[in-house]
C-alpha cells in the first residue's frame, strides 16, 4: 500500500480535464483515498487539505455506481459504515457497475478502518446528495456523520470535519430546520476550542453567526461574536464570511461606517467565482453607504455578471442621489419582493430620512430663499400638515449640520447662507487621512498573511528541496485558485 501511495504522489495534482468515463472517476478517488491514508499516517494534515480540494473538483463527476464501487473498495462489505452509506445510493445504472467491479477485481481492494476514511466517505455521499437536491436523505446522513465524529479527536481528522459542520448546517437549512441544530453547533464549537483546532472554531463561529441572523437574532449573535475566542483566520472563505455577518450585525447597530468597512472587505476578498456572496455583499454595502450620506459610483452596479441583480439598488440610489421622495416610494414598492427576500427592507425604511435630507440640500444649494410651502412640495411631503412638517424637517438638518441656512419663522422662510469654499475647511484632510488608513491596514493585512517554512531562519535548505518546495508552491496556488467554486 506504502508503494501505491509513492507512485500516486508522483503523478500530476488532477486537473478540471478529468475524463468523463466512471473509470477515471473512480480511478482518482482512490488517489485520493491513498493520499488521505499517507497523510494519516504520516500526521501531515495538508495532504488530507489536498484531497479535499481534489474531491471539489471531481463532485460533477460522481454517480451512483461510482460511489458504490468507491465504498466497497475502501470499505469492508457488510460493516456498519458500509451498509448506511450504500443505503443512501440507488443502483440503477447496472452498465457502470459493471464495468467498476471489473475494474476493482484486478486491483487487491484495500479495506480500511482509518476514522479519516469513513469520515472522507460521510463527506462525500453527503455531497452527491445535496447536489442531486435529495435533501431528507442528505440531513439524515449529515446526522450519522456527526454522531460518528463526535468519538474522534484527531488532528488530521479537523479538516474533514470542518467540511462535515457546513454541509450539516446546509443540510438542514435546506429543509427548514436550522434551529434544531443550534445546540449541537455551540457544543461542537466549545469542543473545537478546548482542542485548539482553530479551523473548526472559525467554521463552526461562521455557522452559528448564520444560524442567529437567519431568525433575526442580532443581539445574540452579536454577543457570541465579542465572547468568541481570537484566533488567526486560516481560511479566506471563512474569513471573508466572517465579514459579511459582522458587516450586518454593525449595520443592524447603526454602526454604518464599522459595516462598510467589513463589507467592502468581504467583497474584495472573496473568490471572483462566488457570484452569489459577491452580490449579497454589495447589496448590503450600498444601502450602508447610502446611509453614511455617500453615492456608490456607477461602476459598482456595472460589474460583469451583477447587472441584473443590482439594478434595483442602483434605482434606489439615484432617488436617493436627487432626493426625490416620490420616485424612492415607487422604486420601494416596485421592488418590494426583492428587498424583502434580500432582509434589506427595514434598512430601506430608514433610507427615506436620507432622502428627505439630500433634497433639502439639493434645494438650499438651488435657492438663496425659499418658502415653507414650495419646500413641502419639492419634497413631496403627504403629511397633513406639509409646512409645519417642512419647519420641523429643516429645523432639524440645521441644527445638525446638514445645511447652512436660516430659519425665518415670522414670513415663513428658509434663507441659504453663501456657500464656502470647501478646501478652506478640515474636510479635505479627513478625506485624506482616511485614504492613508485604508492603504496602511491593507499592507498590514498583507505583511500579516506572509507564511514562512518552519525554522528557515535556522537551517539552510539544499537545491533539491528547494526545488520541490517550489513545485509544491506552485500546486498549491494553482488548486487554491480553482477550488471553492463551491463555498458560497
Amino acid at each position: 500500500m506504502t508503494q501505491d501511495v509513492e507512485m500516486h504522489e508522483q503523478h500530476p495534482a488532477p486537473s478540471n480535464s478529468y475524463s468523463s468515463d466512471s473509470l477515471s472517476t473512480l480511478q482518482h478517488l482512490k488517489d485520493i483515498a491513498a493520499l488521505i491514508e499517507t497523510g494519516a499516517f504520516s500526521r501531515e494534515v495538508r495532504r488530507v487539505v489536498r484531497a479535499v480540494r481534489w474531491t471539489i473538483q471531481l463532485r460533477k463527476k460522481l454517480n451512483d455506481s461510482v460511489l458504490s464501487a468507491f465504498l466497497n473498495y475502501v470499505l469492508v462489505p457488510g460493516s456498519e459504515v458500509n451498509s448506511r452509506l450504500s443505503s443512501y445510493i440507488t443502483k440503477d445504472d447496472e452498465h457502470d457497475m459493471e464495468v467498476d467491479s471489473a475494474t476493482s477485481a484486478n486491483q487487491a481492494p484495500a479495506k480500511h478502518s482509518l476514522p479519516e476514511i469513513e469520515i472522507y466517505c460521510y463527506l462525500l455521499v453527503l455531497i452527491f446528495l445535496l447536489d442531486k437536491k435529495r435533501y431528507a436523505e442528505a440531513k439524515a446522513c449529515s446526522s450519522a456523520s456527526i454522531a460518528r465524529l463526535k468519538n474522534l479527536n484527531r488532528r488530521t481528522v479537523d479538516v474533514l470535519a470542518s467540511r462535515l459542520y457546513f454541509y450539516y448546517s446546509l443540510s438542514y437549512e435546506l429543509t427548514g430546520d436550522l434551529a434544531e441544530i443550534r445546540g449541537n453547533l455551540l457544543s461542537f464549537h466549545r469542543t473545537a476550542t478546548l482542542r485548539h483546532d482553530e479551523l473548526g472554531q472559525e467554521t463552526l463561529l461562521n455557522l452559528l453567526l448564520r444560524n442567529y441572523l437567519h431568525y433575526n437574532l442580532y443581539d445574540q449573535a452579536e454577543k457570541l461574536r465579542s465572547k468568541a475566542p481570537r484566533f488567526e483566520a486560516h481560511s479566506n472563505q471563512q474569513f471573508c464570511r466572517y465579514l459579511f455577518y459582522l458587516g450586518k450585525i454593525r449595520t443592524i447597530q447603526l454602526e454604518y461606517t464599522d459595516a462598510k468597512e467589513s463589507l467592502l472587505q468581504a467583497a474584495r476578498k472573496a473568490p471572483r467565482s462566488a457570484f452569489g456572496f459577491r452580490i449579497q455583499c454589495n447589496k448590503w454595502a450600498v444601502i450602508v453607504r447610502l446611509l453614511l450620506g455617500e453615492i456608490p459610483e456607477r461602476t459598482v452596479f456595472m460589474q460583469k455578471g451583477m447587472e441584473k441583480a443590482l439594478r434595483p439598488y442602483f434605482e434606489l440610489t439615484n432617488a436617493v442621489r436627487i432626493g426625490d421622495l416620490g420616485l424612492f416610494k415607487t422604486v420601494a414598492e416596485k421592488f418590494a419582493s426583492t428587498f424583502s427576500s434580500d432582509r434589506t427592507n427595514n434598512l430601506i425604511v430608514r433610507l427615506r430620512h436620507n432622502v428627505i435630507r439630500t433634497g433639502l440640500r439639493n434645494i438650499s444649494i438651488s435657492y438663496s430663499k425659499i418658502s415653507l410651502t414650495d419646500v413641502a412640495k419639492k419634497l413631496s411631503l403627504d403629511s397633513p400638515n406639509p409646512v409645519a412638517d417642512a419647519e420641523s424637517i429643516v429645523s432639524k438638518a440645521i441644527r445638525d449640520g446638514a445645511i447652512e441656512a436660516t430659519l425665518d419663522h415670522a414670513n415663513g422662510w428658509m434663507v441659504s447662507k453663501e456657500t464656502g469654499d470647501i478646501y478652506s475647511t478640515n474636510e479635505p484632510q479627513i478625506a485624506f487621512n482616511s485614504r492613508i488608513t485604508f492603504c496602511l491596514n491593507m499592507h498590514n493585512e498583507a505583511v500579516r498573511t506572509l507564511r514562512f517554512p518552519p525554522n528557515s531562519h535556522k537551517e539552510k535548505e539544499s537545491a533539491e528541496k528547494r526545488r520541490e518546495r517550489h513545485q509544491q508552491e506552485q500546486e498549491l496556488a494553482k488548486h487554491i485558485a480553482e477550488e471553492d467554486e463551491d463555498e458560497f
